[in-house]
């Protein structure tokens, strides 16, 4: 880009924002500063932790100013970021802004969304759509606003689900389209090309509008009882984090926590109560549920490292013994 290229102020804290900074970087972009997290004491030696953002830049060695503010409308921050003079900031998972942040750039402030919004607006987008079994889901930009996930929408691209795909594979695809688009909402904005919609054009009234709130560990309990396809998806939408879990027992012992982050789904008719255990004690372990059986392949005892199945039953033999999920 020229010299003339907006000044951009980028935000951002996990991996998933790391992908759009580079591509913006890589691309000529005139990133003036990044916001992210504050350093934290983290692990049982409480060393000090940065973010992957930050991690990023000190490893690239960029000389960018990091600001990582408490709060973000203590006004020693509010006059640094001023300082900046930004034309345009550009969010990728941080936190909700208050406007006194958003409103100060000339050309606004986007933020990247890991959906076709309105679908699936909130904190955990793409585990809820493979949750909920979806086929498609994309990326948007759109301007930030008073509300969270409200905005008036700049770009979408869409992609297609793979039957199989777990949260960690489509989050980093996703994170790979949201960069391309990242950079096309940032070129088309500069040219003055791009006009944003509201989301109302983009609601459809014949399908209801799912969110995406934050997941807690009450929502990644495996219910035997479900039907094998929204254990499958469920399963999927959590791996590898915050990962679905279950508890393994025996008729007469101490019940182990357990996560599973790989499995597949075999419609068959069952007599078998949900969570019977069946296996060759060697490759293969199933779990009745009340359609089929759901096949484990990737397992993690509460304490120990993530398996695959035939590990795991190498080391934990379930032959002869009268295990069950519950």
């Amino acid at each position: 880009m020229t010299e003339h290229s907006p000044r951009i102020v980028y935000m951002g804290t996990p991996g998933f924002a790391v992908g759009p900074l580079h591509v913006l970087l890589e691309s000529g972009c005139n990133v003036v500063g990044v916001l992210t997290a504050p350093d934290r004491r983290a692990g049982r030696g409480k060393k000090i932790r940065h973010s992957e953002i930050k991690d990023y830049l000190l490893e690239k060695e960029m000389h960018i100013p990091i600001l990582q503010p408490e709060s973000l409308k203590d006004p020693a921050f509010l006059e640094e970021l001023q300082a900046l003079k930004p034309d345009l900031q550009v969010v990728v998972a941080f936190r909700m802004l208050p406007e006194v942040v958003w409103s100060i750039p000339s050309l606004g402030t986007f933020n990247l969304h890991a959906s076709l919004l309105p679908q699936y607006r909130g904190a955990a987008p793409i585990n809820h759509v493979l949750m909920n079994g979806e086929k498609e889901t994309g990326v948007s930009t759109f301007f930030i606003d008073e509300q969270i996930d409200t905005g008036r929408i700049l770009l979408q691209e869409r992609t297609a689900i793979g039957e199989d795909e777990t949260a960690g594979e489509l989050h980093d695809r996703l994170m790979s389209l949201g960069a391309t688009l990242v950079l096309e909402t940032v070129l088309q904005l500069s040219a003055g090309k791009l006009e944003a919609k509201s989301q109302d054009q983009y609601m459809d009234s014949a399908s209801a509008l799912n969110l995406a709130p934050k997941i807690f560990k009450e929502n990644c309990r495996i219910d035997w009882k479900l039907p094998g396809e929204r254990l499958f998806n469920l399963i999927r939408g959590l791996s590898p984090y915050p990962g679905a879990y279950t508890m393994l027992k025996k008729e007469a012992g101490e019940a182990l926590q357990c996560k599973i982050f790989k499995a597949t789904f075999e419609a068959s008719p069952q007599r078998d109560a949900p969570g019977t255990i069946s296996t060759d004690g060697k490759r293969s372990l199933k779990v009745s549920v009340k359609d089929g059986l759901i096949h484990v392949h990737s397992i993690q005892l509460e304490g120990k490292r993530k398996m695959d199945i035939r590990d795991f039953l190498a080391g934990f033999s379930l032959m002869n013994e009268s295990y069950r999920f519950f």
